[in-house]
């Protein structure tokens, strides 16, 4: 029998349960994924908080995972076209119940992990890369261009910094001081929140427009500044704030949202691929054990983990 997380009540962790389950065979569309890390993200308890549309209790919880296959279908290929067998080592995204020591999923959700990626950073690669990825794409971010980047320290922004780099963007990116040199590893230029915000980013500037503000953080400040310093709002998007960007004009994107799907799915391989040859880090806060999941989410929920966080069955 497999091991796995549900919430058997709306709300917070404390009502989900850890019980015993049998994964249904795979269908010639689908692989067994011995889970040998669970990657933790805020949406993992975000979604079970409150009754939602079209989703019934029990919910399995996660949504990314790496691990080998122990079992696969007839017609079973990856999301980049390639062939699943037994033992391949492989991370998936946008699955249900990563929270397991084992789980059936389509096989068109699967990636072959490459062996240089450790199991830990490979099952919290994606949802953050692609989500990065998409904010980069809406906003047009463009090789040579300065943009502003709210919340450059969390998981989201480091991606975002990494990814912009990569394309010869400039980043200016805010955060608390204790967190200035992570932005500066990742080739950000740092700013502090708060107070006089706008001018702060005026000085980095160094003269430069900021062409284009992506805000992982959701507050007033960073919607406000934003909007004084980007001329075209189109060029402004957030991940948090989706109520303000409808009032104010600019751009939300989800996962939940068909055409974001859509994108996120399509740079997987690309993301996965930067991944292996070293070229897209994901640093790490730390791993707790499978059983420990609610301690894990208590932990991210302090807003400064210093890295992501991995459940190892």
């Amino acid at each position: 029998m497999a091991m796995r997380w549900v919430a058997t009540a709306w709300g917070s962790p404390a009502a989900w349960t850890f019980e015993e389950y049998e994964p249904p065979a795979p269908r010639s569309d689908e692989v067994t994924i011995a889970v040998h890390a669970a990657g933790v993200n805020p949406a993992d308890a975000k979604h079970v908080a409150a009754p939602r549309d079209g989703v019934q209790l029990p919910v399995p919880i996660g949504y990314e995972v790496a691990g080998t296959i122990s079992a696969t279908g007839n017609a079973a290929v990856s999301a980049t076209g390639t062939q699943l067998t037994v033992g391949d080592e492989v991370l998936a995204f946008r699955v249900r119940g990563g929270y397991s020591t084992a789980l059936t999923v389509p096989a068109a959700d699967v990636l072959h992990k490459p062996a240089s990626l450790p199991f830990a950073e490979a099952a919290n690669l994606l949802l953050a890369g692609t989500t990065a990825a998409e904010m980069l794409a809406v906003t047009a971010a463009a090789p040579g261009e300065t943009i502003l980047l709210h919340g450059a320290s969390g998981a989201v922004g480091v991606s975002v910094l990494q990814q912009a780099g990569l394309r010869g963007i400039r980043v200016i990116g805010t955060c608390s001081p204790a967190r200035a040199e992570e932005v500066r590893r990742f080739g950000g230029v740092p700013v502090a929140y708060g107070a006089g915000l706008a001018d702060r980013v005026r000085l980095a500037a160094d003269g430069a427009p900021i062409a284009a503000a992506l805000d992982a953080v959701g507050t007033d400040e960073a919607v406000e500044v934003s909007l004084e310093l980007v001329s075209e709002r189109r060029r402004i998007v957030t991940i948090v704030g989706a109520g303000r960007a409808r009032a104010e004009g600019f751009v939300a994107i989800a996962g939940s949202l068909p055409h974001s799907a859509r994108f996120r799915d399509a740079v997987r391989g690309e993301l996965v691929a930067l991944a292996g040859a070293g070229r897209l880090v994901v640093p790490m806060a730390g791993t707790f054990p499978l059983a420990q999941a609610r301690e894990a989410t208590r932990v991210l929920a302090t807003g400064h983990p210093g890295g992501k966080i991995a459940l190892l069955p």
